[in-house]
């Protein structure tokens, strides 16, 4: 009886040492995927971190690239012939203005040009000249070697001529109008003097007024 009871509890703790042996594991295994499971889940967030992170930074790129380069209709939508029409009229229309620009900038040149060349003809028709003269070679009674600075009026006024002066001209050359002494043009004549001193050869002061001419001018 005492052998039977005495195998029976070996029996059984031997049994529940075999649970607790088996129950041991089990944990273990337990514990073992639980820690598998967990770092798998740690890594499936990281990868979906990473994935959105790209996702994120290339939906960014994309929508700066699209902010920079604006889409284009196609040329059809862009092409109008009403406007290509309208650009080449204003492209003529500015050719027209420039060449009439160039025009008048030349023809205001050529005008000016030709006053100049007027005003110097007209210059040239009557102007004023000077010499040098002794006071005794002047013919006016003066006894004295002295030299003076004589000016006087030379050119003719053709360029200057009124409607009067070619009426006479012609009347005159068809015998309406006699006389020699008719004038029939102006005369380049002095408009302002001069008064010329100078000492004789008694040691006289002498001095001379309206003897030289000071400017001159087309009269009659």
């Amino acid at each position: 009886m005492r052998g039977a009871r005495a195998g029976r509890r070996k029996d059984g703790k031997r049994w529940w040492h075999q649970q607790d042996t088996i129950a041991t594991s089990a944990q273990r295994h337990l514990t073992y995927w639980k820690v598998i499971l967990l770092v798998s889940v740690c890594l499936l967030e990281i990868v979906d971190g990473q994935r959105l992170a790209e996702e994120r930074e290339e939906s960014h790129s994309t929508t700066l690239m699209a902010r920079k380069e604006p889409r284009r209709p196609p040329w059809g939508v862009l092409y109008d012939p009403y406007l290509a029409e309208e650009g080449e009229e204003y492209k003529a229309r500015w050719h027209r203005s420039l060449a009439d620009v160039t025009a008048a900038y030349r023809k205001s040149r050529k005008e000016r040009k030709n006053r100049k060349r007027q005003q110097e003809n007209s210059n040239q028709d009557c102007h004023l000249e000077k010499k040098q003269m002794r006071v005794r070679d002047l013919g006016l009674g003066y006894d004295s070697d002295e030299i003076v600075l004589f000016k006087y009026c030379v050119g003719s006024c053709t360029s200057s001529r009124k409607n009067y002066d070619m009426a006479l001209k012609i009347l005159t050359e068809n015998g309406s109008i006699l006389g020699h002494d008719v004038s029939t043009h102006p005369c380049c004549r002095p408009t302002r003097f001069e008064a010329v001193s100078f000492m004789d050869t008694r040691t006289n002061w002498q001095t001379i007024r309206w003897l030289s001419a000071a400017n001159c001018s087309c009269v009659g």
